[in-house]
């Protein structure tokens, strides 16, 4: 009767010892659970590319850049495309490719003659040997008294006086249509509007390479200064049918979007002479777009052209 009791007292305890156990094994898994943090690792920035900087050239050289042509390499510089065909020893004009190398000024004269085979220069003939004469004493020169004295003494041999020649004039330079001038005579080459109209866009060297003359289809084009026409074509994307001339070794203009061309490459043109008909070839509007380019740079055309 007395351990009755006892056994149901002793069932709760051990399952509270049991009850007690489990959660101190909990406590001690949770507390030796490692805890690791996860954080993004540090971004790193990278370095912006860096962007190639673009060949400089050497004087009287240019490397090709994506979207030249040959045509405008030499409008560029000032020259005549066929020069640089020639300069270039180029079998097709319209092969040149991306950095590639070509000359755009006219070589030195020890590099234009160095492949040319010389000929041997012949020896000078031998010199002519001088007559054996008795050699006078009294050779003297020439003046008043020696002069008197040989009229007197026959055998007194008088040098003659020397011949002066009055120095020749120069002859005053000139200009002809179409001739090769230096740089300094650029001054002496008179100018003219290449054709009537209302300018409508002004010389700006970042946007506008010229100046833009309104007009009527078909209305005249005219030179607005003496000299060889050294490109007439379409073949400069942008200018449309275009006509270059050129006025000395330094300067040339530019004639674009016209309608028609009525002169060639070669022709000599005098000051006002029609080269074109304006148009709107390659161009929104009819309109004559007019260049003037010093050493192949833009200018502005109103520091040659009068004023109006």
């Amino acid at each position: 009767m007395n351990q009755a009791p006892r056994t149901t007292q002793a069932a709760p305890l051990a399952l509270l010892t049991l009850a007690i156990g489990l959660l101190a094994g909990c406590t001690s898994l949770t507390r030796h659970a490692p805890v690791v943090e996860r954080t993004s690792p540090p971004s790193q920035s990278r370095p912006a590319p860096v962007r190639a900087e673009e060949p400089k050239d050497e004087k009287g050289m240019h490397t090709v850049r994506r979207g030249d042509t040959l045509l405008r390499i030499a409008l560029d510089n000032g020259q005549n495309y066929r020069d640089l065909v020639a300069w270039n020893n180029l079998r097709d004009p319209d092969d040149i490719k991306v950095g590639q190398v070509l000359r755009v000024a006219p070589p030195e004269r020890g590099e234009r003659t160095a492949n040319i085979q010389t000929q041997p220069v012949p020896a000078p003939p031998p010199a002519t040997p001088p007559r054996k004469t008795t050699p006078r004493a009294d050779k003297q020169p020439y003046s008043d008294a020696t002069a008197a004295s040989a009229q007197k003494d026959p055998g007194t041999r008088v040098e003659p006086a020397p011949a002066v020649t009055p120095p020749a004039a120069a002859p005053a330079p000139t200009i002809a249509a179409g001739s090769t001038v230096t740089a300094n005579d650029d001054e002496k080459l008179s100018w003219m509007w290449p054709s009537d109209g209302r300018i409508v866009a002004t010389f700006d060297e970042g946007r506008n390479k010229g100046i833009d003359i309104a007009g009527k289809a078909g209305q005249q084009v005219v030179a607005a200064g003496p000299g060889k026409v050294m490109y007439a074509g379409s073949g400069i994307r942008g200018y449309g049918n275009l006509v270059i001339v050129k006025h000395s070794n330094s300067l040339l203009s530019a004639y674009a979007h016209n309608r028609k061309i009525v002169v060639k490459e070669g022709d000599n043109v005098a000051k006002g002479q029609v080269i074109a008909e304006m148009g709107d070839s390659d161009a929104d509007s009819v309109k004559l777009h007019f260049e003037i380019r010093q050493q192949g740079k833009p200018v502005d055309p109103s520091r040659f052209l009068p004023g109006r």
